[in-house]
């Protein structure tokens, strides 16, 4: 992926690695749109960084995801980069009825909505030059949190969902060009889960600047991956497996 000269919508853009993306991402010198459920959010932003455009949208709701793409198709004509980054993140016991409507939810948010978008958009980036699908995921893709089992659930099939879509990309003519990267947070000091004051949790503008980083340095990557999450991404190759999942459930 090229840093600068894109047009690029951004799901989940009013806060945390979203909007920290889309601001980094606006001041390389790309065209961003921000895209979130709460158009109050959207005009504070759009208010304070004259430039970066906003687009009400929900992708857990079909329908939004449907509107969304018919306004940027004549609003973004050459609108070449989909950051799938909304997702939602929550505490789940399994042992509590309770816990089936926060799974849903996930499933819904996290893995639907990222699903369809793609299915929605990737029409307005085929053929276009440099075009990029990023989906954001999780470290916790590769050895999941037992406090959230359907989060870390969605993000495993998200992993799974971004290889393939990969390859058939590379495959398809009507995809040719269409580059499709995975970015690999472990925590991130943002309101997701509470974690805005977290030591265990990496500060927000360190890992914005330590992914742009590495995005600048591989733009071919599949995956950027930070170094706080390296160790849970590889936890399979090194064999050290059993000893993250006890980690994790161990927090």
């Amino acid at each position: 992926m090229k840093i600068t000269g894109n047009t690029i919508l951004i799901t989940g853009g009013t806060s945390g690695i979203g909007l920290g993306l889309a601001l980094r991402l606006h001041e390389a010198g790309n065209k961003v749109i921000v895209a979130g459920r709460r158009k109050e959010l959207l005009d504070d932003i759009t208010s304070e960084h004259p430039g970066i455009d906003a687009l009400v949208l929900d992708v857990a709701d079909p329908d939004s995801i449907a509107r969304a793409r018919e306004t940027v198709a004549a609003s973004h004509p050459g609108l070449n980069v989909l950051i799938n980054n909304a997702g939602i993140m929550q505490l789940e016991s399994i042992l509590d009825p309770a816990g089936l409507q926060v799974a849903e939810d996930h499933v819904a948010t996290n893995l639907l909505g990222t699903i369809r978008m793609t299915y929605a958009f990737l029409p307005l980036l085929a053929g276009k030059d440099d075009a990029v699908v990023m989906n954001v995921t999780s470290a916790l893709a590769f050895v999941p949190f037992p406090s959230t089992p359907t989060y870390s659930a969605t993000k495993a099939a998200l992993h799974s969902f971004s290889e393939s879509l990969r390859i058939q990309l590379a495959g398809a003519g009507a995809g040719a060009g269409v580059q499709v990267i995975e970015v690999v947070p472990a925590g991130v000091r943002t309101t997701l889960m509470g974690q805005q004051d977290s030591e265990q949790s990496m500060p927000l503008d360190d890992f914005l600047t330590e992914a742009l980083g590495l995005l600048r340095e591989k733009p071919d990557a599949k995956e950027i991956v930070v170094g706080s999450a390296r160790f849970i991404r590889d936890a399979v190759a090194t064999g050290s497996y059993d000893d993250v999942l006890a980690m994790m459930t161990s927090n």
